[in-house]
């Protein structure tokens, strides 16, 4: 299963099945879990914790410490869930000690080709990063977000889940739940109402948020009066919640 010109560190822990190609390099305070695959010419480099059935591909670079002037070699970390897929010549770092020390991906995630994923992102499951999107420092994207191909998401922004960037989506603020943006500089197109029905929402529910968008962004009310109004649209469409919670939290400013 560990091919005979693979490089392993004896500070490495591997599960039993995993699987790792020629030249790839395992570096010291790695850890592999079980069913993951990973290419030829990778590198991966610790402190990382890479959980169970992921498959990564060759040439990619997991692990190596942050790009960032302020990193001294703390032993900050990168965690990888379960079931994710990395294509080639992605590079995702480790996390910074100014940062909280940790860049976290979640589960069930497909991160195409090139895809650049800084140190302190945050990441959660079942996402598509189409090839070479890239997050700058700190970013967060929730679940089920979609970023299309050469996404640029500035640092400290948030990503709403469920939303949609399309190619060449330059990023400068946070984008709400839900919300399809695109451009340079990015500004929203209404909902992802496609991927939201292919994940099951009702009619009714589509209904609701798209009222919610409207609040938002056509009913000409301030940031403030369209939270609150927002909060009173909770109780009869709980998805709304998500909204309300991106846009109170929103420290950048959100798309608009």
């Amino acid at each position: 299963m560990i091919h005979s010109h693979a490089l392993i560190d004896p500070g490495a822990t591997l599960a039993p099945d995993v699987e790792i190609g020629p030249f790839a390099v395992i570096g010291p305070n790695v850890e592999i879990g079980a069913g993951t695959r990973i290419g030829p010419h990778a590198v991966i480099q610790g402190p990382t914790r890479i959980g169970c059935n992921n498959h990564i591909f060759q040439f990619t670079s997991i692990g190596e410490a942050p790009q960032d002037k302020k990193y001294r070699g703390e032993p900050t970390e990168l965690i990888i869930g379960d079931g994710n897929t990395i294509r080639e010549y992605c590079t995702i770092n480790r996390g910074t000690v100014q940062g909280g020390g940790s860049t976290l991906i979640g589960d069930e995630n497909w991160i195409m080709a090139y895809v650049h994923i800084a140190h302190d992102c945050h990441v959660g499951s079942h996402s598509i990063f189409a090839n070479a999107a890239s997050l700058a420092g700190h970013v967060s994207v929730g679940d089920w977000a979609i970023l299309g191909g050469f996404t640029l998401v500035h640092q400290f922004c948030t990503l709403g889940a469920h939303c949609f960037t399309a190619f060449g989506s330059v990023v400068g603020q946070d984008v709400p739940p839900y919300v399809l943006i695109s451009g340079h500089m990015a500004r929203p197109h209404g909902l992802n109402t496609e991927g939201l029905r292919r994940r099951g929402f009702s009619s009714e529910t589509l209904r609701q948020l798209r009222q919610a968008y409207k609040v938002i962004y056509r009913s000409g009310l301030t940031l403030d009066q369209a939270i609150a109004r927002l909060q009173e649209m909770v109780e009869e469409c709980p998805e709304v919640g998500l909204f309300v919670d991106a846009l109170t939290k929103a420290t950048r400013g959100i798309i608009r």
